[in-house]
């Protein structure tokens, strides 16, 4: 089996879902085809279920890429978790900007998002009904427990369920913690029960998880619960004001010393084995050796307008040349800013007429520069200013083009979990004091520049604004950089300013208050028991 496939499920598919669904309060949509019975009859339909819980975080209905979606009330192909997980975690800093006009996106951006923000209520439903989702497997399938492969589903399906609560405390906080499926209006939690909630579920589950690769591809094992762990503690200054960088560093140790590996396989001959990560065969052509847990795209089988056919079509416009990317156009969207540009050292032989970088010394530096502009003088409508990021590839190492031979839909699969992330987890938790070495960490920073052809540093050279720079040249448009820079306090802050942070071309610092997005209106009309974020 080439990867694990979401449409496993045929029939039975989310079908089984037929109990309500109001964990936090998002609208789904229940096609009641199919029983519960019937789902879990055995293991194996069993698995298809399963199935559909992994698919609620990469594809959006049950037709694909639109009509019957999963949840109503929202644009399908912009509900799509990862492509909100962009939009939150990424287009709010100095990773991207884009021209599209779409209500609410181009105040995301700018940072004055309201509480009615079409992208903030879309994954904000979305991962509710993950939860949903999540739950009612683990309900469902306590029947059939006693068979050894339905507990590691059920395990699964908890990792995946903090997993959920892990963005939710990360992007609203305060949000209902449900761990059934229920009639009623739920309670309103906080960051710190939800905390200790992801915790102690990954905690537990380690150990009911299959051991390192030993999973298919595509599902998690016991690794991508310490991996998740190391990011939890990572952050845990800023979630619940504790200081736990020595567990960060434990349970990176751990993840370092599994069976997985950085990719070093130069397949294209490009110089680096970083694009690697991001093409079409990126589930065969090393980078899965890297992958912990990765969602899996197929141009034919698991159509979306989100997920990776979004970041590869999205940032392609101007002067790039589609073909180049596997796909039939771009949509002329999202760009970054010279703020992110500057991260990267360059030649300073290789530049422009006007100084401008158009070459740098790492190959993880991945722009288009041939018509666009350095600066940006104005974000709406004008794709040429700011440089073309050319990250994802939906082509092999042979430059060979996707499955999909329309153009429309990519293969390639995204990392919401990879090595490299532990690694800069552990370098930056170590230098916080969290234990481990400043050696150590620039063993395993120097082994992610090398492969990407970029001079190697001493330990000397790590301090918390290096380590957070690295992360945002190795992880940039990878969902994390938001949560980076509120951990360093730069977010909001005057410290760190970027082009039209705050509406400003030169950028302003914003209200405290915008490290949490609102939670929605609508969910709040109808359940009295929330309250809203403060600022809202």
């Amino acid at each position: 089996m080439k990867k694990l496939s979401y449409l496993i499920f045929g029939v039975v598919g989310m079908l089984f879902f037929n109990a309500c669904h109001d964990d936090l309060n998002q609208t789904p949509i229940d096609p009641d085809l199919f029983t519960e019975v019937d789902v879990f009859a055995n293991a194996d339909e069993a698995k298809g279920a399963l199935a559909k819980v992994y698919a609620s975080l990469a594809i959006t209905g049950q037709q694909g890429p639109a009509g019957q979606p999963d949840i109503g009330g929202i644009d399908e192909g912009f509900s799509q978790y990862t492509r909100m997980l962009f939009n939150l975690n990424e287009l709010t800093t100095d990773h991207a900007v884009v021209g599209w006009g779409d209500p609410g996106l181009p105040n995301l951006h700018e940072m004055n998002w309201g509480a009615g923000n079409d992208f903030t209520t879309a994954m904000y439903f979305r991962l509710a009904q993950v939860v949903s989702f999540s739950n009612s497997f683990i309900s469902n399938a306590q029947q059939l427990a006693s068979d050894p492969e339905v507990a590691s589903f059920i395990a699964e399906a908890r990792f995946i369920r903090a997993y959920a609560y892990y963005n939710l405390m990360d992007l609203y906080a305060n949000v209902p913690l449900e761990t059934a499926i229920s009639a009623t209006l739920p309670q309103q939690s906080n960051r710190q029960d939800i905390f200790a909630f992801v915790e102690s579920e990954l905690l537990e589950v380690q150990d009911l998880l299959k051991e390192s690769r030993q999973n298919e591809y595509g599902r998690v094992d016991r690794v991508a619960a310490w991996a998740l762990l190391s990011r939890l503690y990572l952050n845990a200054e800023v979630f619940i004001a504790q200081s736990k960088y020595a567990e960060a560093v434990q349970f990176a140790e751990n993840v370092i010393n599994s069976s997985y590996s950085i990719n070093t396989s130069d397949g294209n001959a490009s110089g680096s084995a970083y694009d690697e990560l991001f093409l079409a065969d990126n589930d065969t052509n090393g980078a899965q050796n890297e992958f912990i847990f990765a969602l899996n795209f197929d141009g034919i089988s698991t159509q979306t307008f989100g997920g990776t056919t979004f970041l590869t079509h999205a940032p392609v416009g101007g002067t790039m040349d589609p073909v180049d990317f596997g796909i039939n156009g771009g949509w002329f969207g999202y760009r970054t800013t010279k703020a992110f540009v500057q991260k990267f050292d360059y030649a300073a032989t290789a530049s422009d007429g006007d100084g401008f970088p158009i070459a740098w010394s790492d190959g993880r530096a991945l722009f288009h520069t041939d018509g666009q502009n350095y600066e940006i003088q104005t974000i709406a409508n004008t794709f040429e200013d700011g440089y073309g990021v050319t990250k994802f590839k939906n082509v092999d190492v042979n430059g060979n083009a996707g499955s999909d031979s329309s153009g429309n839909f990519v293969d390639i699969d995204l990392p919401l979990i990879r090595l490299a992330e532990v690694y800069l987890n552990y370098a930056e938790a170590a230098v916080k004091g969290g234990g481990g070495t400043l050696a150590n960490a620039a063993t395993y920073i120097n082994e992610l520049r090398t492969r990407a052809g970029a001079p190697t540093i001493t330990q000397g050279d790590i301090t918390e604004q290096f380590v957070l720079d690295e992360r945002s040249r190795e992880l940039y448009w990878e969902g994390f950089r938001r949560t980076d820079l509120i951990r360093a306090g730069q977010f909001v802050s005057g410290s760190y300013l970027w082009p039209f942070k705050g509406g400003s071309s030169n950028g302003n610092p914003v209200d405290e208050f915008r490290r949490l997005f609102p939670i929605p209106d609508n969910v709040l009309l109808t359940n009295p028991n929330l309250t809203q974020n403060s600022g809202y």
